[in-house]
């Protein structure tokens, strides 16, 4: 069969790109589309009262951003970042936050068919933070829900708070 009459009438391929980051040895992979820019760690400052997955606020060219411990937040393991550490910023709507994670990856180009549902489980959390999964060389890539990931009004809150701390 050729590939016109596999196709349905006006249904093309839709691809995607990912990009795959590392915490510790799993691979999650996020919407390339809600990427700003990927830098080095530097040092945060600590947020009174947040919770746990928050690592700190960082000023970015003049701007407080928080930094969400990736690996916390989805209820991994968490490391302290070191000189290898990377902050992917990220954006959801108006919300924008660093995400810490230990190494970045590759861009991964998907195409709707590869993507598979997330499994049922007895916790929700992975249901709430992951939207989907991949196959990429035998190994298993979470594609992280960047809107679910993001900080919730609470924390938003406590940053106009103590904007001077920075």
């Amino acid at each position: 069969m050729n590939q016109v009459y596999q196709r349905a009438a006006g249904q093309a391929d839709r691809r995607s790109e990912l990009l795959s980051v590392r915490i510790g040895k799993q691979e999650f992979a996020m919407d390339i589309r809600s990427i700003r820019e990927i830098r080095g760690w530097i040092a945060s400052t600590h947020l009174p009262h947040a919770p746990s997955y928050i690592k700190g606020m960082i000023n970015l060219r003049g701007v407080v951003l928080v930094v969400i411990d990736l690996a916390d937040r989805l209820g991994l393991p968490s490391q302290e970042p070191n000189a290898a550490s990377v902050v992917v910023v990220v954006e959801a709507g108006d919300r924008v936050a660093g995400l810490l994670v230990d190494a970045v990856c590759d861009i991964i180009t998907v195409t709707d068919e590869m993507r598979q549902a997330t499994p049922e489980t007895g916790s929700g959390t992975s249901r709430e933070f992951v939207e989907g999964l991949i196959m990429k060389d035998s190994q298993i890539i979470s594609i992280v829900s960047i809107p679910a990931i993001m900080p919730e009004a609470a924390v938003e809150a406590l940053l106009e708070a103590v904007p001077e701390l920075l």
